[in-house]
């Protein structure tokens, strides 16, 4: 819509998590490296926490891209509450039978899968995804499965990425075993002020347009109402885009954000 007006060859703030358009703060640099670190020393549990639209996701795809070949990751991303059967789940991630087998049977057959895969000089990574949604039987179970080793090698590799609840459950005094268990962990915050800068004009260069864009002003708007959250820095901006469009103006002011601001405040669907 507006992005042959702004010099643009895609649109720059889509939601949608794209690892081209990874934006590494200083935290995300160091929740980048302490994943990376945890797969190259076969660490047993890696846990990245942050709010929700952060940028957990990206970061999670951003490290695949870059896995080695002899790795195997299965992803589960259907996690809630009441889920039953975590270990069909796992099954299913990384395309194993799971039909008509009992726990016991699952169970075997996810082991001779992990002690194969070593054979094969193949690592094997978990991801759970929203992992705050599991229960504390669930995350029990993980632990089991983590037990599974050859000689002082970890067959299994798990990855828990979630919102802050996931940091809160995990400190309760029931998971203390699941807890001496996890190597690496990592709280990824909103984007500070002077970052807010940064990733926008980041976006922008991926997406074409070198030269700035955004006034200062306007930037900081969308950082303070956006709370420093990427993902709703990316539905603030992409809007105030359309805005300056729509008003044919070659850049987007403090004046533009704050008309959008208030139209959303006024008119959006989720005001008060």
């Amino acid at each position: 819509m507006y992005e042959s007006f702004y010099d643009l060859k895609e649109k720059p703030f889509s939601i949608q998590p794209d690892p081209e358009f990874l934006f590494f703060s200083k935290r995300h640099s160091m929740a980048y490296a302490m994943l990376e670190y945890g797969i190259y020393n076969r660490a047993g549990f890696s846990v990245i926490c942050g709010e929700i639209g952060c940028g957990k996701t990206t970061i999670v795809r951003h490290l695949l891209n870059n896995l080695d070949i002899n790795v195997t990751v299965g992803i589960v991303y259907n996690t809630h509450q009441h889920i039953d059967d975590l270990l069909g789940w796992i099954m299913l991630a990384f395309n194993q039978p799971y039909e008509g087998k009992s726990q016991i049977g699952m169970f075997d057959a996810f082991q001779q899968f992990l002690i194969k895969n070593y054979a094969d000089d193949k690592r094997t990574i978990l991801i759970i995804d929203e992992a705050q949604n599991l229960t504390i039987g669930a995350l029990e179970s993980l632990r089991m499965l983590s037990n599974i080793n050859a000689d002082k090698d970890q067959l299994l590799q798990i990855i828990l990425v979630g919102q802050p609840q996931l940091r809160d459950l995990l400190k309760k005094p029931e998971l203390q075993q699941f807890n001496q268990r996890v190597a690496v962990d990592f709280f990824i915050p909103p984007l500070a002020g002077f970052e807010v800068t940064k990733y926008i004009q980041h976006r922008l260069e991926i997406a074409g347009r070198i030269k700035p864009l955004f006034t200062v002003e306007a930037i900081k708007l969308i950082g303070e109402a956006a709370k420093g959250v990427p993902r709703s820095i990316n539905i603030l901006a992409d809007t105030a885009l359309v805005y300056g469009f729509s008003a044919g103006s070659l850049f987007i002011d403090e004046a533009i954000v704050a008309e959008m601001l208030a139209d959303k405040n006024e008119y959006g669907v989720f005001n008060s």
